[in-house]
C-alpha cells in the first residue's frame, strides 16, 4: 500500500510505498487494550508499602481492663479497627504488577494500532520535521500552519532544537521511532511521522 505525503505547509509530495503487514491489518480493540494496560502496568514502580498491625509504632499494653467497662474488648491500639491502627491485609512494596506480553504479539498490537490511524487518516507523513533554532513560538507557528494542536512528533533520530522547542507545549511530544509506544500512538489526535521515522519503524515491527 502507499501513504500520501505531505510537507510542512500541508501541499502533497510523493506518496511513499508502506507495509500491508503494518499499515493494512484489520482491527482488534481485545489486542489493543491488552498491549495498552500491559504498557501501563509494566510502568508502575510497585513501591508502595502500607503498615501491618507488627509494623505501626504503638504500645502494646491493653488499653483497659477485659470486663466491667462497659466498653468493647481491645487488646491493643494497633488493631486495624482503631485510627492510627495498622492495615489488615497492607501492600507490600515488592509487589510485581508486571503483564507478559508475547514480542509477536506486541508487534501484532502496534501494527493494529498504526492501520487504525490510516484509516481514521490521523496519521501523517512528512518528508522531514526541524527547526532551525529551539524556538518554542516557530514551532507552534508550524503547527498552526498544518492545522495540529494535538500531535505526536515521530523522527529517525531525536533532533534537539525541535526537542527542546517542543517540551514547553501541553499537547505536543516528540519521539524516535524506536522509542514510539502504543500509548502515545493513541492518545494523540494526530501522529506525524517522518519519511525517515517511518522507514526505521518499518524495519522494527513490519
Amino acid at each position: 500500500m502507499e501513504l500520501k505525503v505531505v510537507n510542512t505547509k500541508g501541499e502533497a509530495q510523493v506518496a511513499v510505498a508502506a507495509s500491508d503487514d503494518l499499515f493494512g491489518r484489520e482491527f482488534n480493540e481485545a489486542l489493543v487494550h491488552q498491549v495498552v494496560t500491559a504498557y501501563f502496568a509494566n510502568a508502575r514502580s510497585g513501591n508502595r508499602a502500607q503498615l501491618g498491625r507488627g509494623n505501626v509504632k504503638h504500645s502494646t499494653k491493653k488499653p483497659w481492663r477485659q470486663k466491667g467497662t462497659g466498653r468493647a474488648r481491645a487488646g491493643m491500639t494497633s488493631s486495624p479497627l482503631w485510627r492510627g491502627g495498622g492495615r489488615a491485609f497492607p501492600n507490600s512494596p515488592d509487589e510485581n504488577f508486571s503483564h507478559k506480553v508475547n514480542r509477536k504479539m506486541y508487534r501484532a498490537g502496534i501494527a493494529t494500532i498504526m492501520s487504525q490511524l490510516v484509516r481514521e487518516e490521523r496519521l501523517i507523513v512528512v518528508d522531514s520535521f526541524a527547526l532551525e533554532a529551539p524556538k518554542t513560538k516557530a514551532f507552534a507557528q508550524k503547527l498552526a500552519e498544518m492545522q495540529l494542536d494535538n500531535v505526536l512528533i515521530v523522527t529517525k533520530e531525536l533532533d534537539e532544537n525541535l526537542y527542546l522547542a517542543s517540551r514547553n507545549l501541553p499537547h505536543v511530544l516528540v519521539l524516535e521511532a524506536a522509542q514510539a509506544d502504543p500509548v502515545s500512538l493513541v492518545r494523540f489526535k494526530k501522529v506525524v511521522f517522518t519519511r525517515d521515522a517511518l522507514q526505521a519503524f518499518e524495519e522494527l515491527f513490519a
